[in-house]
C-alpha cells in the first residue's frame, strides 16, 4: 500500500472513531448523569427506604412547557414539606388548550444539582408518554422520597430546600397512541 493509501486508511479509521464516539456519547452521557445525579438527573426507586430521620427538607414544585405544545401545565400544590426519607405524592395538572390530541414528554431536573443524586421517583408521569385529547384535563402523579444518605454526603449535609422542575415537550405519539388516536378520530361523511 502507498503513501495515499495509508493516509487514506488512516483518515477513514479517524471518521469511524468519530463516528462511534458520536453514537455512543448520548447513551454514555444519560447512563453517567442517572449514575450520578450530574445535572439535577434523579434516581428511579422501586420502594421507599426504610429509614426515615427526625430531620425535614421541602420540595418545591416547578412546571415549564415549550411554547408549541398546546397544553396548560402546573403543579397542584407549590411545595410540601416531609421528613428525610419519607414518601412524598405530588400532582401536576395539564390541559390540552387545542381542538386536537397532543402527546407530550416530560423532562425533569432537580436543583441544587448535587440534590439530584439523593432524590428517588417511585412513580411519575415523566417515565411515560402522556397524550391528551382535545380539551382533556389530567392530574399526573409523581411519587418520590429523599434518600436519607443525602445527610452523609458533605456536598448535600445542609441541603434542606430542592426544587422538582419539569418541562413538557412536544412529542410523535409511539405506534400504540397513534393507532388508538387513529381509532378515536371522527370520520367525514360525504
Amino acid at each position: 500500500m502507498g503513501p495515499n493509501g495509508r493516509l487514506v486508511s488512516m483518515l477513514l479509521g479517524v471518521v469511524l472513531i468519530m463516528g462511534l464516539g458520536a453514537w455512543a456519547a448520548v447513551p454514555f452521557y444519560s447512563w453517567f448523569c442517572r449514575t450520578t445525579g450530574y445535572a439535577g438527573t434523579t434516581n428511579i426507586a422501586t420502594a421507599a427506604p426504610g429509614e426515615v430521620l427526625d430531620q425535614y427538607i421541602t420540595v418545591r414544585f416547578d412546571a415549564n412547557i415549550d411554547k408549541d405544545v398546546g397544553w396548560t401545565f402546573r403543579p397542584m400544590q407549590r411545595e410540601m414539606k416531609l421528613k428525610i426519607g419519607e414518601t412524598g405524592l405530588a400532582f401536576y395538572e395539564a390541559v390540552n388548550t387545542s381542538d386536537r390530541p397532543i402527546t407530550g414528554t416530560a423532562s425533569y431536573n432537580v436543583a441544587p444539582d448535587q440534590a439530584g443524586y439523593y432524590f428517588d421517583k417511585i412513580e411519575c408521569f415523566c417515565f411515560t408518554e402522556q397524550t391528551l385529547a382535545a380539551g382533556e384535563r389530567v392530574e399526573m402523579p409523581v411519587s418520590f422520597f429523599v434518600d436519607p444518605d443525602i445527610v452523609k454526603d458533605p456536598e448535600t449535609a445542609k441541603v434542606r430546600d430542592i426544587t422538582l422542575s419539569y418541562t413538557f415537550h412536544r412529542s410523535k405519539p409511539s405506534s400504540k397512541a397513534q393507532a388508538a388516536l387513529d381509532v378515536a378520530a371522527p370520520t367525514a361523511v360525504n
